[in-house]
């Protein structure tokens, strides 16, 4: 049987059209143009639930995009029109911002990557070749009727996702609606259903013709929710996560008779959502609503994708994975550079994964002062996440050591803010930079000043700042000590 709206639910749909102008504005421009426009997706879904209003809104209309630009020509503050082979013109109008896209009902070639972009002829016809009937309910502008061919909100009462018709059908059309399903599963926290995921299981395959772009996009999207786990456990199960991201399920491994090892899996989960409660504690801390922290999330995830490459019997029965942090970085900076990722991003997680052990140097043992400046050197930009990362990697039920590892992480921290007070920590330097070094040296640019630069900030690495005199007297000495005739000829340009 067809649920129907609650009064709540109706004054939600209500409450979100008139925290937004710009929706029943529009309306009535494109209803005075003869053209129908309706709210969709989304805002739509969140609002039924009670959940955060968006900015972003979504619209969809019977225009084609050429006459949706004359029809908010001269109204909207800005238009953008990256999307309208795709039927979509974005606008923005005050603080808001829409995407009116026309009725579509595009469809993938079996072995194109693209979609054939066809437009529909009417609303019912556009939510039907929606992804997921949660997804699939509209709100027309500017009469406010609701519209739910496919009985979406059965299922959100149900709390349940699946598609409008058969899921092979939809899986067909557009293969990143697998990837969807386990991204809305997590945003959501709904069940997927049984129907939706057997059709996944036989369709992974399927997901080959998607571009690296689109399934990089949709995986941020997942990690990025407030709990991925659902989300990320779905993608194993289903046989997914073999195409977009195999080194996830290969941390499966089965475990020891003796139990010397966790399961690495089910470590690397809890990792993640450790990492997430430390990234909120910062936020309540802050007061402030910043994006969730992807390159934090991402290196959580793959932090021990070294571990099943680097695994060895040891003769006493015990296990061990010696270097899969250096392992683990190289396979992950692999798998991002095929997701297409930017360089600046990969780089930032693949420094934090090849870091998460090295504090443990210090738990074993006092560090020297040096020890703790080449750890906040070699962190550069990321040693706030670096703290969250390897915080997050205690993840031992022994109550003991957890206490252990979280005081010497505690006193690492302490030592690091002692020594910024100290010194210019955050931006280590050596005491001369290249301009002196060459005037020093009597040398031109070149190798050499490279060299140089390198000697002398390890000095500032093992001894703290030394301050120019001391650092000439320095850099004289070792320069005595080359090879060649390189310090012969710089006598006279020394002082």
């Amino acid at each position: 049987m067809r649920s129907t709206l609650s009064a709540a639910q109706r004054r939600d749909l209500t409450t979100l059209v008139a925290a937004h102008p710009v929706l029943a504005d529009v309306g009535r421009r494109f209803a005075e143009a003869g053209e129908e426009l309706a709210l969709v997706g989304g805002p739509v879904r969140d609002a039924l639930l009670g959940r955060a209003r968006p900015n972003d809104l979504d619209l969809t209309t019977s225009a084609r995009p050429e006459r949706t630009l004359e029809i908010v020509s001269g109204w909207a503050d800005a238009t953008w029109e990256i999307g309208i082979a795709y039927g979509t013109i974005g606008l923005r109008k005050g603080d808001d911002h829409l995407e009116i896209t026309t009725y579509r009902s595009d469809v993938y070639a079996a072995s194109s990557r693209k979609p054939a972009v066809a437009f529909g002829d009417s609303l019912v016809g556009d939510l039907r070749r929606r992804d997921f009937t949660v997804n699939a309910m509209a709100v027309q502008l500017p009469g406010l009727d609701f519209v739910d061919p496919t009985e979406g909100l059965d299922d959100l009462a149900d709390q349940v996702i699946t598609t409008p018709g058969a899921p092979e059908d939809s899986f067909s059309d557009d293969p990143l609606r697998m990837l969807r399903a386990a991204r809305f599963a997590a945003q959501l926290g709904f069940e997927v259903d049984p129907a939706t995921i057997s059709a996944i299981r036989s369709m992974t395959g399927r997901l080959a013709i998607i571009s690296a772009e689109r399934v990089r996009d949709e995986m941020i999207k997942l990690l990025v929710v407030p709990e991925p786990r659902r989300g990320l456990s779905l993608l194993v199960d289903t046989g997914l996560a073999e195409l977009v991201l195999p080194e996830l399920p290969r941390l499966q491994l089965e475990i020891d008779e003796h139990h010397h090892h966790k399961d690495v899996y089910e470590h690397t989960l809890t990792v993640l959502e450790q990492a997430i409660a430390l990234e909120q504690a910062d936020r309540s801390e802050s007061q402030a609503e910043p994006e969730p922290d992807f390159v934090l999330r991402f290196a959580a995830l793959m932090h021990d994708v070294g571990k099943p490459k680097t695994r060895r019997h040891e003769p006493d029965g015990g296990v061990s994975f010696h270097h899969h942090e250096v392992i683990g970085a190289k396979l992950t900076r692999a798998r991002m550079k095929t997701l297409r990722f930017p360089k600046d991003v990969t780089d930032a997680v693949c420094l934090l994964v090849e870091l998460h052990l090295r504090f443990h140097g210090y738990a074993d043992g006092e560090w020297s002062d040096a020890a703790v400046r080449r750890y906040v050197r070699d962190a550069g930009d990321q040693l706030d996440r670096l703290h969250k990362l390897t915080r997050a990697d205690c993840t031992t039920r022994n109550t003991r050591k957890a206490d252990r590892l979280r005081r010497a992480y505690d006193d690492l921290e302490l030592r690091i803010a002692a020594l910024r007070e100290q010194e210019e920590l955050g931006a280590m330097r050596p005491d001369l930079d290249g301009n002196a070094i060459i005037e020093l040296l009597g040398v031109g640019p070149g190798p050499v000043v490279g060299q140089a630069y390198r000697y002398l900030l390890e000095l500032r690495v093992e001894h703290g700042p030394l301050g120019p005199e001391r650092a000439r007297e320095a850099l004289l000495a070792w320069w005595s000590e080359q090879p060649g005739p390189g310090p012969r000829a710089a006598g006279s340009g020394r002082r």
